[in-house]
């Protein structure tokens, strides 16, 4: 069982329009509502896939009852901790003439008193039965800024693998503590260390340096349509997969996480997780919800992926 953890999680509503066209009256072809924050949607990849996995989430509010029927709907297997406000809702814009999405984010709740030590407590439990873990997405507010520093020391108590998909201060905290695996997308990586890497070499060596600097077993970055990189102890490599027509590319990234746990999971050495990671993202921005993949879809993506050591 893998488990997910999603710190702020929202609601998303993917609006399919054919452009978008400012000042005018613009009327969605299609609306959906899908689980939305990285954490949930890792584990609606992991749905994809076929992997057993648990999800932990706050959410908060009638938003997060709408969230938890969608999460009903999809038979998915999780903890909600409620929170006070409204869960947030993104709103994912999908436009279908130019195969691309953009996402409009309203601010989200807030923890309650006394929720995240009860959030630590079934995490603890869960933690302890899972062969992986997977934290990802922004952490809410009032949750402790080293929030993230105490799930990795958690999770590493238990000799439990944790991939952490998160920028900025969040992800510095916890890098003392080693997460098995910091992940992020290219934008993100220069934000997060205020570092210029316009190119792909640029970029690779920068991410060596660091993991080296902090010690780290790996780091893995998004490269959007150039692929997924990633430095570990085996060494570096590039997994590129043929690009696809855009459906809807949100959560893309999370299925990179879900197939990345779910193959380390399994023993797989990094190329060949990394291919699969790199499929699955690929696979995900054939589907119209968030995250959603098939694996017939991922299978065939698969067989023409390739990984190259850098």
């Amino acid at each position: 069982m893998i488990l997910t953890v999603t710190a702020n999680s929202a609601l998303d509503r993917v609006i399919f329009i054919e452009e978008f066209r400012p000042t005018t009256v613009m009327r969605p072809s299609r609306v959906l509502e899908c689980a939305g924050g990285k954490g949930l949607d890792t584990s609606v990849a992991l749905q994809g896939l076929g992997v057993p996995n648990f999800a932990l989430a706050f959410a908060a509010g009638s938003t997060g009852e709408r969230l938890r029927e969608v999460m009903n709907r999809r038979a998915m297997q999780y903890e909600l901790v409620w929170g006070q406000g409204e869960t947030r809702i993104a709103h994912v814009i999908v436009e279908s003439l130019y195969h691309r999405h953009s996402h409009i984010t309203i601010p989200g709740f807030r923890l309650a008193d006394g929720a995240w030590e009860k959030f630590l407590r079934i995490y603890r439990t869960n933690a302890a039965r899972a062969e992986w873990v997977v934290v990802a997405g922004s952490l809410a507010e009032g949750a402790p800024a080293e929030g993230y520093y105490i799930l990795t020391t958690m999770a590493r108590q238990t000799s439990v693998p944790i991939l952490i998909d998160c920028p900025g201060d969040p992800i510095l905290r916890a890098l003392p503590a080693k997460p098995t695996v910091v992940k992020m997308n290219w934008r993100e990586f220069g934000e997060t260390f205020d570092l210029q890497c316009p190119s792909l070499p640029t970029l690779a060596l920068e991410v060596a340096r660091l993991r080296q600097q902090h010690d780290l077993t790996s780091m893995v970055i998004t490269l959007g349509p150039e692929g997924v990189l990633a430095v570990t102890a085996e060494g570096s490599f590039l997994a590129t997969s043929p690009l696809q027509v855009e459906v809807n590319g949100a959560g893309a990234g999370d299925g990179v996480s879900a197939a990345l746990a779910w193959r380390l999971s399994l023993g797989d050495p990094w190329p060949q997780a990394l291919r699969w990671a790199a499929a699955t993202g690929a696979a995900v921005v054939l589907t119209e919800g968030t995250a959603e993949c098939h694996l017939e879809d991922v299978q065939r993506i698969y067989a023409n992926t390739t990984v190259r050591a850098l």
